[in-house]
């Protein structure tokens, strides 16, 4: 299709419409006293203006070089799903034309089809998610405007060889639409440099996905001159703001872009290889993208499961053509690692559990009656986020990172010396002092564990330890429910490392009180630091007895019958 044919494509009213302009358009000396758009005089840094054109245009001109093409080939939107947006009005008159979907894909090009009054041609994909090229040609008619084609696809995670996408750009009257949101992620790269071959060709990325800008929502298109002219005739005034434009510069890292995008490829395989060997999973589909397609015999409970070990995938059982499946986005070693063992605990629901060979199902009831003790907490404040997962029947794993070295060697005593699995992450106002983030930490830990005892159905309720190391340490623990704190520690000095020692029986008390528990500690040593590490190191063997469960026996540790 040659670039005087595309014009034949667009709607009547739009090569007609006269572009709304601003005075700052019009006017191409240095800018001075700015009295023409009614915008509120008085500076808030720069926001009280509306966005220079310089600042859109430099951005354009970078994101240009670094996807290879010309400044004129590219048009910087609202996201993508503006762009997608832009398609339907520019090419698609309402009520008299067409566009030819594949499914299942994006939903958001139904969804702009919908709104825009725009008949939508669904084809579905092949049984092994291939592109069905000679059914999207049949689909389409004179009437044809758009064909939507998302490559890596969402949901399915695959990406279609370039002879084909040549194909439906050869044989379709219409333009082609490449959403290549996940691009980054793949191992084919991108096919923007069609774009001279192939006029019809319009390309979507975006800095949502792999640049980490998504709460930015910064989108491009990149296509023939003459349709970059046309979105920018469309597009409503001002269409990214000022914040965006300047943040989106300064946060545009393509060197740490392609480090993550490394990681989140390797981080996939290991993912897709773990699900893959479990029982109850019944299908990985390969991937080149961010995330996953598992399936599995019951998705909806598996999601649930998920769910209440408060991880979020998506569930895509209900869209047609994905049957009975999940997708997984890729998330950080730790996340990842989190979804593993969620998983592995669901699969192992169904195996046969000891003393159950009878048939009983009194037995059987009583033992998942005692559910998952596994958590995970979110605090957030105006000094904080902190994120923490708790395991209580976990292996002895930590990942913590709170900003704090020695608070973070301190925390890590606890996993190691309870056997319970624990991650902590936290991002706080160390700027200011270390008193915010040890007293989240220790409040959003003692909810987490609170909320993973559950019941408290089985377990020893009480814990104490006596010395440790070279220092007599001390920690009695009762789970009861009532607070009682006490705590007999002299330190003399100040700081053990970069964390004041003054903190330490604080952060206590507040775990103690999160707990809702009784916590005394007593320790006596000479070295500051082995002091502090005697106490974590107790305060993990008392708390591991105490939430220690004996199997089959699954009564409440009370007289009263409640705790």
């Amino acid at each position: 299709m040659d670039p005087s044919d595309i014009s034949r494509l667009v709607r009547k009213n739009i090569l007609d419409l006269e572009p709304y302009s601003t005075a700052r358009d019009e006017y191409k000396g240095e800018l001075g006293m700015l009295l023409d758009a009614n915008e509120n005089p008085f500076d808030r840094n720069g926001l009280n203006r509306y966005p220079y054109r310089n600042k859109r245009d430099a951005l354009v001109r970078r994101l240009a070089y670094i996807k290879g093409v010309n400044p004129e080939e590219v048009f910087l939107g609202n996201g993508s799903d503006e762009s997608i947006d832009l398609c339907y009005r520019v090419f698609c008159r309402p009520g008299v034309d067409n566009a030819v979907i594949m499914a299942p894909s994006y939903g958001m090009y139904s969804v702009c089809a919908d709104m825009n009054g725009v008949e939508r041609r669904t084809v579905m994909l092949g049984e092994d998610f291939s592109l069905p090229v000679k059914d999207m040609l049949e689909a389409s008619d004179e009437s044809s405007k758009l064909m939507f084609i998302c490559s890596p696809n969402n949901p399915t995670g695959n990406s279609f060889p370039e002879e084909d996408i040549r194909i439906l750009l050869e044989s379709f009257r219409g333009m082609v639409v490449l959403d290549e949101a996940y691009v980054d992620y793949s191992e084919r790269g991108s096919m923007a440099a069609l774009i001279r071959e192939y006029p019809n060709l319009i390309i979507l990325q975006t800095l949502s996905k792999a640049y980490g800008l998504a709460g930015l929502r910064v989108g491009m298109c990149i296509a023939d001159p003459f349709v970059i002219c046309l979105f920018d005739k469309v597009r409503y005034p001002y269409n990214v703001g000022a914040d965006t434009l300047s943040l989106a510069s300064s946060m545009l890292d393509n060197s740490r872009k392609e480090a993550e995008v490394t990681l989140i490829r390797s981080e996939r395989q290991r993912l897709a290889s773990s699900l893959s060997g479990m029982d109850c999973i019944t299908k990985v589909f390969p991937s080149d993208s961010n995330f996953i397609l598992i399936q599995t015999p019951d998705p909806k409970e598996l999601y649930s499961h998920l769910l209440s070990d408060g991880i979020i995938v998506r569930d895509r059982s209900n869209t047609p053509g994905c049957g009975s499946a999940l997708r997984l986005t890729v998330g950080t070693p730790q996340e990842n690692d989190a979804v593993i063992r969620s998983v592995e605990r669901y699969c192992k629901k169904g195996d046969v559990l000891p003393g159950t060979s009878d048939g009983s199902e009194a037995v059987l009831k009583q033992i998942l009656s005692t559910g998952n003790r596994h958590s995970v907490l979110e605090r957030t404040t105006g000094e904080t986020h902190v994120i923490i997962e708790v395991d209580l029947d976990g292996n002895g794993e930590s990942y913590v990172s709170t900003g704090l070295k020695f608070f973070d060697h301190m925390l890590s005593q606890i996993p190691h010396h309870s056997g319970i699995t624990l991650n902590v992450k936290v991002d706080g106002d160390l700027d200011v002092d270390e008193h915010h983030t040890m007293e989240d930490v220790a409040i959003t830990l003692g909810e987490a564990l609170v909320k993973a005892l559950g019941d408290r159905r089985g377990i020893n309720r009480y814990g104490f330890v006596l010395p440790m190391d070279d220092c007599d340490a001390m920690v009695l623990m009762d789970l009861g429910g009532r607070v009682d704190f006490k705590w007999d520690v002299p330190f003399t000095r100040e700081y053990v490392g970069d964390t004041p020692t003054e903190m330490f029986k604080h952060f206590f008390h507040s775990l103690c009180c999160a707990m809702k528990c009784n916590m005394h500690i007593q320790a006596r040593g000479e070295n500051n630091h082995h002091l502090a590490e005697s106490v974590f190191k107790a305060f993990a063997r008392t708390l591991g007895m105490a939430v220690h469960r004996e199997p089959f026996k699954y009564d409440i540790p009370s007289s009263k019958g409640l705790l």
